[in-house]
């Protein structure tokens, strides 16, 4: 701000106000003359309605039209300013790529479009035509797509995108969602990709930080690890926020979205496909990170678990829809 540049920024309202802390932070922006904006507000006073349970869960920046970053990470403490977490100890993991060339015009067009849904105010001036540039066909060559979604959209486009690629995977599929609640779809082409003798891995937290989805999330993993997929809890007390997953050697997807019926159907999301080997394997070089300090969940294990924890369990994957 000092050196004249201009910062827009967009909070979703319902998260903003949960998150301690949030009316200094509010004032910061004020006082700095920061323009910003809440996505989704529901303020009936004010002649604004919208669905509390419909949130805009994007996390990207982009700057200057040129360089694009998006991923799983929020702007905020690690902590998320919550006494609770911090009695625990927990902290969060995340992972955000930064991005240049023709793909940052898309990420940019996401953020006009919520600008504008909010506020009427059409930003062309802003509007950074995509970089021209030649057609690389070396090996470190990569084809970007930008994938929006939520209830704006016709179809549900992060859940049509993530079937599409784990059916049309041949050898192997590793993912990272912190909140895994899939739906029926979802279970049928993770659990048929290990029929089909692929290798399916599955990075979450050992600890959750959210009650009832840590419980519904893993009310799935019987039927995971029955068909052979393998859990890697990663250890506490962190909580692996991280939000990707890679197919073969070829395409890795990464963003806000997590495997979950919030994130399909509820949620405003926005994910980054990518192809290209060089991005998979530095993709795969976050995963063996990941595997190296996380310890496997066997069947045994679950099963060893107290009754009480189970009947948890599947209550709360009973309610997954209203989480």
């Amino acid at each position: 701000m000092k050196r004249g540049v201009t910062v827009r920024v967009l909070l979703d309202h319902i998260s903003s106000l949960r998150t301690a802390g949030h009316e200094s932070t509010f004032a910061e922006l004020d006082r700095i003359g920061v323009t910003w904006r809440f996505l989704l507000p529901v303020q009936p006073t004010k002649g604004k309605y919208q669905r509390p349970d419909l949130r805009n869960h994007r996390k990207l920046v982009v700057v200057d039209g040129r360089v694009g970053y998006m991923g799983s990470q929020n702007l905020i403490d690690r902590s998320y300013n919550s006494p609770k977490n911090l009695k625990r100890g927990l902290q969060w993991q995340e992972l955000v790529t930064r991005v240049t060339g023709p793909v940052v015009s898309g990420i940019n067009v996401v953020f006009l479009g919520d600008w504008y849904s909010e506020t009427d105010e059409l930003l062309l001036s802003e509007r950074v035509p995509a970089d021209q540039v030649s057609r690389d066909t070396s090996a470190n060559a990569l084809d970007i797509q930008v994938v929006p979604s939520g209830p704006g959209f016709e179809g549900e486009n992060n859940l049509r995108l993530f079937l599409a690629l784990l059916y049309s995977a041949q050898k192997r599929i590793i993912i990272t969602s912190p909140y895994f609640v899939p739906d029926e779809a979802m279970m049928y082409a993770i659990t048929s990709s290990r029929q089909r003798g692929l290798d399916v891995q599955l990075f979450v937290s050992e600890l959750g930080d959210q009650g009832a989805v840590f419980h519904a999330q893993r009310s799935y993993y019987g039927a995971l690890l029955t068909a052979g997929v393998r859990i890697w809890l990663y250890p506490s007390p962190y909580i692996l926020h991280a939000k990707h997953f890679s197919i073969d050697d070829d395409v890795a997807v990464i963003g806000s979205s997590n495997m979950d019926i919030r994130s399909f159907s509820l949620n405003y999301e926005a994910c980054l496909m990518v192809r290209g080997a060089s991005f998979v394997t530095d993709m795969r070089r976050v995963e063996d990170g990941y595997r190296a300090i996380s310890r496997e969940l066997t069947l045994e294990e679950l099963n060893s678990l107290p009754r009480r924890s189970t009947v948890l369990d599947g209550v709360a994957r009973l309610t997954s829809g209203l989480q």
